[in-house]
């Protein structure tokens, strides 16, 4: 079976691919497919994110195993499409470009017969043209005045003075560690 994604960049234009590609091609086809068809050269790291119907992310997969132990944490060749995007499970949200972070909602859009003599992964359609910058990310939550409210100690840095002079700390000899 053939997948096809509508792969919309998060920006003040429409900006989008169509994409088809097939059902057993791996997270890291669809992330080549993208980056290729949005022009991207292809050399920063990317992460797809699973997420829920109104696309809140949850978990990340990313291009490379970045985790404390090699192997444990899955990466985008480890998972067919198949695997995690289905009739019910049909969006994902894809960055790639942590500087810059150009995010992609990607929503399954259809699932069809395969046409034999097709190339796939394809850019079957493709409007609008990418802006120079990504768009600027607020990674604000909604609540965060309430966060610092909770935690207000009520000092501020003339408060910090009280330590100036103070030879009571211990020394302990950090500094020859980085001979």
């Amino acid at each position: 079976m053939v997948y096809k994604f509508r792969v919309i960049l998060d920006a003040e234009d429409d900006v989008f691919r169509d994409i088809a590609i097939l059902e057993d091609d791996t997270l890291e086809d669809l992330h080549n497919a993208i980056f290729n068809s949005f022009g991207f050269d292809g050399m920063e790291v990317a992460s797809f994110y699973t997420c829920d119907e109104t696309w809140n992310q949850e978990d990340e997969i990313s291009l490379f195993d970045t985790g404390d132990i090699p192997g444990e944490q899955k990466v985008m060749s480890d998972y067919q499409l198949s695997d995690i995007l289905d009739k019910q499970n049909t969006k994902i949200i894809y960055v790639y470009d942590f500087i810059n972070m150009w995010t992609f909602l990607v929503e399954l859009a259809a699932i069809e017969d395969q046409v034999l003599g097709n190339l796939y992964p394809e850019t079957i359609f493709s409007h609008g043209e990418m802006p120079d910058e990504a768009m600027e990310k607020n990674f604000e939550s909604d609540n965060a005045d309430d966060y610092n409210d909770e935690f207000e100690d009520g000092l501020d840095e003339d408060d910090l003075d009280m330590f100036e002079g103070d030879d009571s700390f211990e020394d302990y000899g950090f500094e020859e560690n980085w001979n």
